[in-house]
């Protein structure tokens, strides 16, 4: 079992940036692939959008094309953390941002996959103002 504690959210006008955090703690250290999805305004749990993933090395990391080249995911196992620099942000950039565990080792098409992520934090929002 591991639990995950997101922060790092908040309100920033559009072009800014913001780094989120993910502590996992119970059973960490590189146990677990990890990645963030997102969740916009209206929408449902089953509708969250796959943002960023990272094997549990750190070696590959796994990109939605929607964020691609704005945002860099990356982990720090000593931490048990993962981050999420969040560059230039848009409007459409607002969200619940999640951070998801996975035990199970993940293919590279696995990543974005929401259903393979056995383990959820609660979530933290960010809001991006134009």
């Amino acid at each position: 079992q591991v639990q995950l504690v997101e922060s790092g959210g908040g309100l920033v006008q559009a072009g800014g940036s913001l780094r989120l955090s993910c502590s996992a703690s119970g059973r960490t250290g590189s146990r677990y692939d990890m990645a963030w999805f997102r969740q916009a305004p209206g929408k449902e749990r089953k509708e969250r959008e796959f943002v960023a993933a990272i094997s549990r090395s750190g070696d590959s990391t796994v990109y939605a094309d929607s964020v691609k080249g704005r945002i860099t995911i990356s982990r720090d196992n000593a931490k048990n953390t993962v981050y999420v620099q969040m560059n230039s942000l848009k409007p459409e950039d607002t969200a619940v941002y999640y951070c998801a565990a996975s035990a199970a080792t993940l293919l590279a098409n696995e990543y974005s996959d929401f259903g393979v992520y056995g383990y959820w934090g609660r979530g933290t929002q960010v809001t991006v103002s134009s």
